[in-house]
């Protein structure tokens, strides 16, 4: 005999695929939020490791900034100093320069010239001075160009004097009717090889080997060019003096006479 089911068994499967389905979906949706939650997380810990290593870096990085802030004033510091090395050797190399200028200007400066003024600018020395003849400034220049401390020198100006005729002026000016300016470079003391060397504040030993006073050595350099006018003098002395001695000779003359006529 068949059976028949009359049940509504339709609608029963129905409700179990959506009782099946409501449980999938609910099991989706916790699975997604957990993983949700996973990855918030894991990139959470990233972050903050992240910030972690960002707050060392920039830790360092102040590090760094003060040791190169050391270092600069360190760099500075030692620019310094070097600075003032190069300006204490320069010192030191030419603390004798002038001295050696001086004796090497009082060894060079021939009769017949006198120096008026001295000018230094950098390397650079300006000499005026009056002179007899223009052969003496040329004299004058040979010196100085075989000097050792001074080169190159350069004549800038060579005239006579104006007026000489009408101002009042003594036998040496009379006698040095030229004025003159000339230019010469300084030469490095220690290329010089004249073997000249400071002995202390007043003496200097000459590459002859003798030794200069310095004191006494600015005499020459001051009366050597009013030698010449000097010795020219000299003969009108001579002849002063035989004037005067012969006026004294008569005198005794002239009381000699007078004695038998009184």
């Amino acid at each position: 005999m068949a059976r028949i089911n009359l049940l509504p068994w339709r609608a029963e499967r129905r409700k179990q695929r959506q009782r099946e389905f409501q449980v999938m979906l609910g099991a989706a949706a916790l699975g997604g939020i957990l993983l949700s939650i996973l990855v918030w997380f894991y990139f959470d810990r990233e972050i903050a490791g992240q910030h972690e290593r960002n707050r060392f870096l920039q830790a360092e990085i102040e590090k760094v900034k003060a040791q190169n802030k050391e270092i600069e004033e360190l760099d500075a510091k030692k620019q310094r100093l070097l600075d003032r090395k190069r300006v204490i050797e320069e010192l030191q190399a030419n603390r004798s320069q002038m001295v050696h200028l001086f004796d090497s200007l009082v060894r060079t400066i021939p009769d017949g010239v006198v120096l008026t003024a001295l000018k230094q600018e950098g390397k650079i020395l300006t000499l005026e001075g009056t002179a007899q003849s223009n052969a003496r400034v040329s004299t004058y220049m040979r010196s100085l160009e075989t000097s050792g401390w001074m080169t190159k020198p350069d004549l800038s100006i060579i005239e006579a004097r104006k007026g000489n005729s009408k101002a009042p002026m003594t036998t040496g000016a009379r006698a040095l009717p030229y004025d003159f300016r000339l230019k010469v470079e300084l030469a490095n003391p220690g290329a010089s090889g004249d073997g000249e060397e400071l002995l202390d504040g007043t003496t200097l030993v000459s590459g002859e080997g003798e030794v200069v006073d310095a004191a006494a050595a600015e005499a020459p350099a001051q009366g050597g060019g009013a030698g010449a006018p000097a010795d020219a003098a000299q003969p009108a002395d001579a002849a002063g003096a035989q004037q005067s001695g012969g006026e004294q000779g008569n005198a005794p003359a002239a009381g000699t006479t007078g004695g038998p006529a009184s």
